[in-house]
């Protein structure tokens, strides 16, 4: 019975001792430590815990640390940790002042951990630094002076300027840029041909502009891909204006059509106004005749001979009818 209550308190102190080991190698990481002073990276044991006690991975600080010490970097724990803690990507801001200076680039911590910071890739900006990069541009149309679209594909080489990496505009700003530049240097040419001839007339002239001001690149060339003809657009500009002027033309001649129309209306309803005035100023002829027959101031005999001159008026108009509907006898 004593032996099983050793044995029982035997088990029961190693299980425990297992436990508290599991949870000091837990809290402190003893093999990273092991490889740090092995790498000649002095690290306190108490910093690893302290990390842990921050929330902070020990291996996403001691790895870096021990590769910027290998590649002679002056680095501290501290600023690497405090960039941790910011949000950086230490790793990889680690691996640009390693590549910085083998390139023989001068790059300090603090600059390579604001341009990481920033959201730009700090390794990708030191290799755009040694090794430039190409931006090709979509087709860019332009019209020259004659009126031909000429359109134009450019190639821009640029390489990275670290020191405008933190609020420079990027490689929109540069397309746009050049795209703007492109399009002046066609529009003040005065034949599409002379474009044609000489593209490297657009590129030397865009050059020229500075254009990679404010940007984090810095413009190293400039190169005329390919450039087509596209349409004719001061012809169809002036088919256009044309189609509009005979349109405008149309407009004032159906207005004049319809004054007229309505003018010619406007007289046949005076005419017929005038035709009603006679037929009323005929009518009191006789009223008046009337009237001067009883106030004895006209006569039978007056009467009677002013119906003979109304017979005679009338047969005058009958003959001459007559005359005017006859053929001519020469015209058989």
């Amino acid at each position: 019975m004593i032996f099983d209550a050793a044995a029982i308190s035997l088990i029961v102190t190693i299980v425990l001792i297992i436990i508290v080991l599991s949870v000091i190698l837990t809290i402190v990481p003893v093999a990273l430590w092991i490889s740090a002073i092995a790498a000649g990276v002095r690290v306190s044991i108490f910093t690893l815990i302290g990390m842990r006690l921050r929330r902070v991975i020990p291996a996403r600080i001691v790895n870096p640390l021990i590769k910027a010490h290998k590649a002679g970097l002056d680095v501290s724990i501290n600023q690497l940790e405090s960039h941790y803690l910011a949000g950086g990507n230490v790793d990889r801001v680690v691996n640009a002042l390693i590549a910085a200076q083998r390139a023989n680039i001068e790059l300090s911590f603090e600059r390579a951990a604001a341009i990481d910071l920033a959201g730009r890739d700090v390794l990708e900006a030191v290799q755009m630094s040694v090794n430039p990069k190409v931006i090709e541009t979509p087709f860019i149309a332009g019209v020259a002076i004659n009126g031909i679209e000429v359109k134009a594909k450019a190639r821009i080489t640029v390489r990275a300027n670290l020191d405008r990496l933190v609020g420079g505009a990027g490689e929109d700003t540069i397309i746009a840029r050049v795209g703007e530049g492109i399009v002046s240097t066609i529009g003040s040419s005065e034949s599409h041909s002379k474009v044609l001839e000489n593209p490297d007339l657009i590129s030397q002239t865009v050059l020229s502009k500075g254009l990679d001001s404010g940007t984090a690149f810095e413009i190293l060339s400039i190169d005329i891909a390919d450039v087509d003809v596209g349409k004719n657009i001061g012809a169809e500009l002036q088919i256009e204006q044309a189609q509009a002027d005979k349109n405008i033309a149309q407009a004032k001649a159906e207005e004049r059509r319809a004054m007229a129309v309505a003018n010619e209306q406007e007289m046949v309803a005076k005419v017929q106004e005038m035709k009603a005035k006679v037929v009323e100023a005929e009518a009191e002829v006789p009223l008046a005749m009337a009237e001067a027959l009883r106030n004895g101031n006209f006569g039978i005999m007056d009467y009677m001979n002013y119906n003979n001159l109304k017979a005679d008026t009338s047969m005058r108009d009958s003959i001459a009818k007559v005359t005017t509907d006859k053929p001519d006898s020469n015209q058989k």
